[in-house]
């Protein structure tokens, strides 16, 4: 007798076929995404849901969505993986009704309903907000940078182009030189070197007028910037050094009680620091909370975007850069400064009063200037102070808000650890699912249905964690 487990004869014929349904369990994902989607109303996230009367028909677009959902649940996200599952993956036939789609078919539907498929991947929050799962009005913000379709051989600034220029032109003539000396000698070698010689130099001249051509679009693009492969994409500096990758900056915010990524957004610019606002905004109105606490890293230090997102009912937590080299010089820094509003003037770390003398307007700003000639002279502190004849201490016409919230600063001290412990663990996490080193889909409105399609699944995936498949489907049929 065998000590093994047997399985069936593969032709061993049946009365009665096995059902579909045996093959999926109830508490199986696939079952999630089949009642999320069915209480999708799909004509008003902007599907076409009314067939064509003339011509073959066409798929339903919640058979579709389903299949990406499920693929970017699964780690599978190519259209043409996403066919050959459709054809062998048994939750597949389920969820999909034994429908088969071609590649092109699954990859046209994500490039032509991009505004549809986000909107779906945004009702989630809206389900997550009635479930009731937002109960801390606290979020964390941050940027990361994903790779593009688009090596940096193929994105060019003007930096770059006059380095590769130089190269180009060095490279010249040194074949030149190398062929001069060529025509000086005599042999079969000789000749066959010489003629591999010009065809470098003609190539290289090809190349010349190539990134001389490039010189103007260059010039001519908003932003110095140009993208051959992927024209929306961009060079984006990582981890503070000057070279990194070409791709786009995700903002995302998270909320501080269950992890989930309740705002995102795609852009093209590489910093983060005008970007607070909007992001705060939209995590804002996706919590549906009257007033929220916002958590940021320093890159998002902006005066104006903090004064604008206090006037919002926005609370930010932004630690301030120190721009200022004289802490690194062993001298005095700003904070060591303390104003005095009843007399409008700073106390200096030696104790004396740095009047107002006047008002400049920088860059949109209106800065005061506090100086005092006498007691810097007289000052015995002053080489631990500053090199000049006094020192100014600049002060910012909204300056009080930047103070209220060094305060709450101060008071929070582990705000920052918090940070990094709500908003990063997301992005890693995406980047591991994604499998491959870059984004799939090329220009800015589709790689937004990209990170659409996977902010949905890393917060599906977190609330059936949570709750469990049983009770989340039951709160999206309720």
């Amino acid at each position: 007798m065998s000590r093994f487990v047997e399985g069936e004869d593969r032709r061993q014929p049946a009365l009665l076929p096995s059902c579909l349904d045996d093959y999926v369990g109830e508490d199986n994902p696939a079952r999630v995404i089949d009642v999320f989607v069915d209480e999708l109303d799909l004509d008003a996230l902007g599907f076409g849901v009314t067939p064509a009367a003339t011509g073959r028909p066409a798929y339903h677009p919640g058979t579709l969505i389903k299949l990406y959902i499920y693929g970017y649940l699964n780690r599978v996200q190519s259209s043409r993986r996403l066919e050959r599952e459709s054809q062998r993956n048994v939750e597949l036939m389920w969820l999909t009704g034994k429908l088969a789609p071609d590649h092109k078919t699954i990859a046209n539907f994500r490039k032509d309903n991009g505004p549809a498929i986000q909107a779906a991947c945004a009702h989630f929050i809206v389900l997550c907000r009635q479930i009731g799962l937002f109960t801390q009005a606290v979020a964390a913000v941050d940027g990361s940078k994903f790779k593009a379709v688009n090596t940096r051989d193929k994105n060019f600034t003007p930096t770059k182009l006059k380095k590769r220029i130089e190269q180009v032109a060095d490279h010249i003539a040194g074949y030149l030189q190398e062929l001069d000396t060529a025509d000086r000698m005599e042999g079969d070698a000789v000749e066959a070197r010489s003629a591999k010689l010009k065809d470098k130099i003609t190539t290289l001249r090809a190349q010349m007028q190539m990134l001389k051509a490039m010189e103007t679009q260059v010039a001519a693009s908003p932003d110095g910037q140009v993208s051959l492969t992927d024209p929306d994409a961009r060079a984006m500096a990582t981890n503070g050094r000057g070279s990194g990758i070409v791709g786009y900056n995700l903002q995302s915010a998270v909320d501080a009680e269950h992890h989930l990524i309740v705002a995102h957004d795609v852009v093209m610019t590489p910093t983060d620091r005008q970007q607070l606002t909007s992001i705060s905004t939209k995590a804002k109105a996706a919590m549906g909370v009257e007033h929220l606490d916002v958590l940021a890293d320093r890159g998002y230090f902006s005066g104006e975007e903090i004064r604008t997102c206090e006037a919002m009912g926005i609370t930010p937590y932004v630690p301030k850069p120190l721009t200022s080299t004289a802490k690194a010089d062993g001298r005095f820094g700003k904070q060591d400064f303390a104003y005095v509003p009843e007399q409008d003037a700073y106390r200096c770390p030696a104790g004396n009063l740095l009047p107002y003398h006047m008002t400049t307007v920088e860059k949109g700003m209106t800065l005061h200037r506090y100086w005092d000639l006498a007691s810097c002279r007289a000052c015995a502190l002053k080489p631990q102070c500053t090199p000049s004849p006094n020192r100014r201490v600049t002060r910012w016409e909204h300056e009080d808000i930047i103070d209220a919230m060094q305060r709450r600063m101060d008071l929070a001290p582990y705000a920052m650890r918090a940070r990094r412990r709500i908003v990063e663990h997301p992005f890693g996490t995406i980047k591991s699912w994604m499998g491959n080193p870059h984004l799939l889909m090329r220009r800015l409105k589709n790689v937004k249905t990209e990170i659409g399609l996977h902010v949905l699944a890393y917060n599906m995936k977190r609330v059936m964690q949570i709750l469990g498949t049983g009770p989340l489907m039951a709160a999206m049929k309720a």
